[in-house]
């Protein structure tokens, strides 16, 4: 007669204690969530840092005695990569950014993080006391300085190193594989930016953060180090829902036997792989910043009481597969004309960076990436031009000195006159070789730069206008919309070629 009523008493316990576990873990993540602020780095504020902007911040803590600083090796031009340990505790969790040089969200994080590490009297001190004790924690900022320097995915040599975990031709991947076979952590986190245009599964949605619980093998196998990565996944994703409902997505988990991650998980290290995406209205990424400092922190709590084998690793596969639905901005539906005829079609646009600067500054330079039908693709950004009537603007007939000179124009004026182009004179003084950018809403040509023919459609610069009934609606220059009924001069993102 006990039996039924023990038994659904039990189970009943073990979801009370398990969501009872839940809340709490929300209630960290929301407490770190907020206090980022606090300890955000300062002297980080944009993405396109170099190893010099990092190394005070390494330097400074030489000497406290919260932390051990190691140099591991030097990168292929001799720059030295250290690594930072903080914690007394059995188990090791080793963490690295920036393998690729243009991935530097995580970097910021990890800053961040030892801001927080370092604080006292906040609300968090046991929270400290739990990691620093019960967990070592490796970091290796910026693992790819020469790629940093240059502010690209592959090292000076050229090799991506994420893909060379096997041939370990690279001295940075050397490197972190003799940490692996030195340290032998049980946790590992690799940590990435991927491209801002990924869609969490068949959506809209841009995928903000991606996991992946990496295979150690072609069947996909999953033994007791990978369901903790899933597990752990799985966990940092429901904190994460709160910050960015419907934007968490993971990459399919096909085997790569170069990678580092996949290999990592073979040699015997659970191993979580993060991506940084993207966010609208985030192009530095800080608040993508802060979300990794809230979910590396809440996975390094579960990681020092264990707490992380709660989670029940299927829910793993419930998170969407990375997607590619998502361009920066899609026109829907306009009018083409071509030969005499006249048929609808949209137009996928993506603004891809152009570095400048030594690589710390960008700029915009935007394609028309496909033409035709995209109703199974989304837009970030989408301008319903039924109705409209695509056109190739118009060039203005006077040629200026100098771009200051263009950006004195009332571009309104001109653009509702049809000219999106302007053009310099022989003897204008600008940079000789290459694109550059204009805060004016035109796009501006060259002496000898010729001017675009026909309907804009695939592979063409995305500087055209939409009509309607002879008037101007709207302009797109260099990729950004502009509503002449609501015209704001500011927003030019203009390019000059």
């Amino acid at each position: 007669m006990t039996k039924p009523i023990i038994l659904p008493l039990f189970f009943l316990l073990i979801t009370l204690i398990t969501v009872d576990s839940q809340a709490q873990s929300q209630q960290l993540a929301d407490r770190l969530f907020k206090v980022h602020e606090t300890y955000r780095e300062a002297s980080l504020t944009q993405r396109r840092f170099k190893q010099k902007d990092i190394l005070p911040l390494i330097s400074k803590r030489q000497g406290n005695a919260l932390y051990q600083i190691e140099t591991v090796g030097e990168s292929f031009e001799g720059r030295t990569i250290q690594m930072i340990k903080i914690g007394s505790g059995k188990k090791k969790v080793l963490l690295w950014t920036q393998m690729h040089g243009d991935e530097p969200t995580a970097t910021m994080a990890s800053f961040d993080i030892f801001n927080f590490l370092e604080g006292k009297n906040d609300g968090f001190d046991d929270l400290r006391k739990k990691l620093l004790d019960n967990t070592a924690l490796y970091f290796v900022p910026m693992l790819n300085p020469d790629g940093a320097e240059r502010y690209q995915r592959r090292t000076m040599q050229g090799i991506d190193m994420n893909r060379d975990a096997a041939a370990r031709q690279t001295p940075e991947a050397q490197i972190l594989k003799g940490l692996v076979d030195r340290l032998k952590p049980d946790y590992g986190f690799n940590l990435h930016d991927q491209s801002p245009r990924y869609s969490a599964g068949r959506s809209p949605k841009v995928a903000t953060i991606s996991f992946l619980a990496t295979s150690y093998d072609y069947e996909l196998s999953i033994n007791d180090v990978r369901e903790r990565s899933m597990q752990l996944i799985v966990g940092m994703n429901k904190v994460l829902q709160k910050y960015i409902p419907g934007q968490v997505a993971r990459y399919a988990d096909d085997h790569e036997p170069r990678g580092f991650g996949d290999n990592v998980q073979k040699w015997g290290t659970t191993l979580v792989l993060i991506e940084s995406g993207g966010r609208v209205g985030d192009p530095e990424k800080q608040y993508i910043r802060q979300l990794n400092f809230m979910a590396i922190l809440s996975a390094l709590d579960k990681i020092s009481d264990n707490s992380l084998t709660k989670e029940n690793r299927e829910e793993y596969y419930n998170i969407p597969e990375n997607g590619r639905w998502v361009y920066d901005l899609v026109v829907r539906n306009a009018t083409v004309r071509q030969s005499g005829k006249s048929f609808t079609a949209d137009l996928g646009i993506n603004r891809n960076e152009v570095n400048y600067a030594n690589a710390t500054k960008f700029f915009y330079y935007s394609k028309i990436e496909d033409f035709g039908d995209l109703h199974p693709q989304y837009g970030s950004q989408e301008v319903d031009a039924t109705g409209l009537t695509i056109e190739k603007g118009k060039l203005y007939p006077t040629a200026f000195k100098n771009v200051s000179e263009i950006s004195k124009l009332n571009a309104l004026n001109l653009l509702r006159e049809g000219y999106t182009y302007v053009r310099l004179a022989p003897d204008a003084n600008t940079r000789a070789l290459g694109l550059y950018f204009t805060t004016a809403p035109l796009h501006i040509l060259r002496s000898g730069q010729a001017v675009p023919t026909g309907t804009p459609g695939l592979g063409a610069t995305a500087t055209f206008i939409l009509k309607k009934a002879g008037k101007v609606k709207y302009a797109v220059i260099n990729g950004f919309v502009h509503d002449l009924d609501d015209f704001n001069a500011e927003k030019g993102q203009g390019i000059v070629e």
